[in-house]
């Protein structure tokens, strides 16, 4: 009587992560995280169980089934921090994995179990009959194939990057830069407001000069508290920082691509060639801080338990 198959090696996908039980590796967007055996074999515990709670007491069992391990609960809140720190998740804003305080932990992203693709049986060839060629049939032709239509242009929300898109960087690179963005603006709409009478005359042969000086007046003063305020939140790490700039973000963009043109106010000092360069880099601005804060920038550091 033939052996019953071996059961096919576990795994999951989860947002951009996907970890193997087999192989015993956790992958992001096809990059191997470096992740121990114990925290992995914990995140395929809860993985199993998505949505569900399991105990440290159920932890403590599956790694160390004979009992030995004496201080279980330092040994299972270090093995949890080690799947944090792969994930890039926090215990304060967890995107994954969840503690619920004196009770154990839940897994609350989406869980998608992967299984192996069978591989199909070959149909048999027909026997040929007398009289029949046995020349090869054509080559199909695309058409008659069903080949794929082209896929259709996407709309400007899909072109935008999602998290799962962006790559795992390290959380003080991410803070760092979008610091850095939000002091660049802070000194456009300061040394705008400093130098007027050099503006002034630099807008005097544009048509409606004293509409657009208006505007570029206002402009500047309602930004600079929106500056001030984004960036105290992502230097304090405020909670739902990253919601709050998502919601943010469509009014700076139409503030940032308006302001892209700042360059242009310094034409009494850079030449139009430069001027021209340097907006065009700053047209993606708005974009690139998006994807900053999608990256981390601003999140709460998980607390050391």
């Amino acid at each position: 009587m033939p052996d019953p198959p071996a059961p096919a090696p576990r795994r999951y996908r989860f947002g951009a992560f996907e970890a193997d039980a087999g192989t015993g590796e956790l992958r992001r967007q096809g990059l191997r995280i470096k992740l121990n055996a114990q925290p992995f074999q914990v995140l395929c515990l809860l993985l199993d169980r998505p949505g569900e709670l399991l105990t440290r007491e159920q932890i403590a069992r599956e790694l160390w089934p004979d009992g030995t391990f004496v201080d279980f609960e330092h040994g299972v809140n270090s093995a949890v921090n080690r799947i944090r720190e792969a994930l890039g998740d926090t215990a304060a804003s967890p995107r994954f994995l969840e503690t619920l305080a004196r009770r154990g932990y839940r897994f609350v992203a989406p869980v998608e179990r992967l299984f192996p693709e069978p591989i199909p049986a070959p149909e048999p060839t027909p026997a040929p009959t007398p009289g029949s060629s046995t020349s090869p049939d054509p080559p199909a032709s695309p058409v008659m194939s069903g080949a794929k239509d082209p896929p259709e242009p996407a709309d400007f929300t899909t072109l935008l990057a999602s998290p799962r898109e962006l790559p795992h960087t390290p959380h003080r690179v991410v803070q760092t830069l979008l610091v850095l963005f939000q002091l660049m603006y802070l000194s456009f709409y300061i040394g705008a407001l400093a130098n007027l009478p050099e503006i002034d005359d630099l807008l005097a042969p544009l048509p409606q000069p004293t509409e657009i000086f208006l505007a570029l007046i206002v402009t500047a003063a309602v930004l600079i508290p929106v500056r001030a305020f984004i960036l105290s939140m992502i230097t304090f790490r405020a909670p739902r920082a990253r919601e709050k700039f998502l919601r943010l973000w469509p009014f700076l963009l139409l503030a940032d691509e308006l302001w892209s043109l700042a360059p242009f106010l310094l034409l009494h000092h850079i030449n139009f060639g430069l001027a021209l360069a340097c907006t065009a880099l700053l047209v993606y601005s708005p974009f690139a801080q998006r994807s900053l804060v999608l990256m981390g920038a601003g999140r709460r550091a998980a607390p050391v338990r």
